[in-house]
């Protein structure tokens, strides 16, 4: 087979993108694959809408079932986003016995049991490499190259708009709004960019990432969530001032009693880390495996180019899939009794920050609770305030469990002298646990 027939569904900016590499790159493929891809059909939900680039009118419609139907299409190019209707194409195309490609990470996050269980019944292989950080070769890492070892640790920077946005607060001391302001300006924030700055858009990732790891597929309520947008200004003084970056940052490892705990959250970055200088709308990754022991993925996790070219790596491995047919639906199970740790038992370093009174005993009643509840303090800070009668106060506590921790803090906000809610987060030293 010398000319294979593509469909694409979707031609937003990564579907144009995959259009215009095909175009672009074409002959460097078929050199090196000795295959010609050919886009024969593409699936548009509003054919009229303006575009940057125009879809060729003779290729286009409106329906994704004709994709299926097309008994010259080999390979489906999924890219429309949302889940509802991507799922329902995934049901039909796998029926089909057609292989797809999707950069959809939120489709395989919340259907990645069904649509791996219906590909292995069906044996149709399904890849997804643009689904997490762009253009960088993490799926296929994990697959391949590190198929030999036990992953101790992965941590990762893995969405670009919010790491803009927290790396021009740190450079420009930019309150949040104005740095998601100028993210939205440069495109590196969409008009509603509510899953980049929630966490939930790198925890589907992770959700993936982890899943590939330890051999069982997570379900969205394994993983601990939190945003940037309650990140002030203030903290992140705060932080530099103690040698630390503050970055959304996923976090999965597996634990002593091999529990594999998953989290997305803001967390305090010690300086001196490789994840802390990754700046602007990089992503990185950061593998430890018991053989390889650390590996660093770094590039651009997002974009047209950067997707559309793991899209092209995608389309290579379909095309040795189709030449040479096996049994690979893109997600192996290997670990049926693989269990999640329950949050509120996993142990960290904290970072508190509180408004209080600035009166002698204030930091004594805050020490007493955390007696209490056997946290210890590691370092205090509590610079002049401007307002004579209240301050900031920040406290770096010792590892605790996150349970531990809430309830302490809990207590510590209703304590009279404290104004405001109380600022509690992560730090992470990358140590096992």
């Amino acid at each position: 087979m010398e000319s294979i027939g593509i469909g694409l569904a979707g031609f937003g900016t990564v579907g144009a993108g995959v259009f215009q590499a095909l175009q672009r790159n074409g002959e460097l493929l078929y050199r090196r694959l000795g295959r010609r891809f050919e886009v024969r059909r593409i699936a548009l939900r509003h054919p009229v809408k303006k575009r940057p680039i125009a879809a060729p009118e003779e290729l286009v419609t409106t329906d994704w079932r004709d994709l299926i139907t097309d008994p010259s299409i080999h390979i489906i190019v999924e890219l429309m986003g949302g889940t509802d209707e991507p799922l329902a194409l995934f049901r039909s195309a796998i029926a089909a016995k057609k292989i797809l490609i999707t950069a959809n990470k939120a489709l395989l996050a919340e259907h990645g049991v069904e649509i791996f269980q219906l590909a292995e019944a069906a044996n149709v292989p399904i890849f997804y490499e643009a689904a997490v950080a762009g253009g960088i070769p993490i799926i296929k890492s994990l697959r391949e190259a590190f198929v030999g070892n036990h992953f101790e640790s992965i941590h990762g920077i893995l969405n670009g708009t919010s790491n803009y946005i927290l790396t021009r607060m740190t450079e420009s001391a930019m309150d949040f709004q104005a740095a998601l302001q100028e993210a939205q300006i440069q495109g590196f924030a969409e008009s509603d960019p509510t899953l980049d700055i929630n966490g939930w858009d790198a925890a589907h990732k992770a959700i993936i990432l982890a899943s590939l790891a330890y051999g069982f597929w997570l379900n969205l309520t394994d993983i601990q969530v939190g945003g940037i947008e309650n990140i002030s200004s203030l903290d992140i003084q705060f932080a530099r001032e103690l040698g630390y970056t503050i970055k959304l940052l996923a976090s999965i490892r597996s634990h002593l009693d091999e529990k594999i705990e998953v989290s997305v959250r803001p967390t305090l970055i010690p300086q001196s880390h490789v994840l802390a200088s990754v700046n602007g709308v990089f992503n990185a990754i950061l593998i430890r495996g018991d053989v390889v022991g650390e590996s660093l993925f770094y590039g651009r996790g997002a974009g047209q180019d950067p997707t559309a070219s793991s899209v092209l790596g995608d389309l290579a491995e379909a095309a040795h899939a189709l030449a040479s047919p096996r049994t690979l639906s893109g997600f192996k199970p290997h670990n049926l009794r693989g269990q999640v740790k329950e949050a509120s038992s996993c142990i960290s370093s904290f970072y508190l920050r509180l408004d209080v009174d600035d009166r002698p005993g204030v930091l004594a009643q805050i020490a007493s609770i955390l007696a209490d509840a056997e946290i210890g303090i590691s370092s205090v800070i509590q610079p002049e305030g401007k307002n004579m009668h209240h301050t900031s106060l920040v406290l770096m506590l010792h590892d605790a469990s996150a349970r531990a921790a809430s309830e302490a803090v809990a207590r510590i906000g209703t304590l009279p002298c404290v104004k405001g809610k109380p600022v509690l987060l992560h730090v992470e030293h990358f140590e096992m646990k």
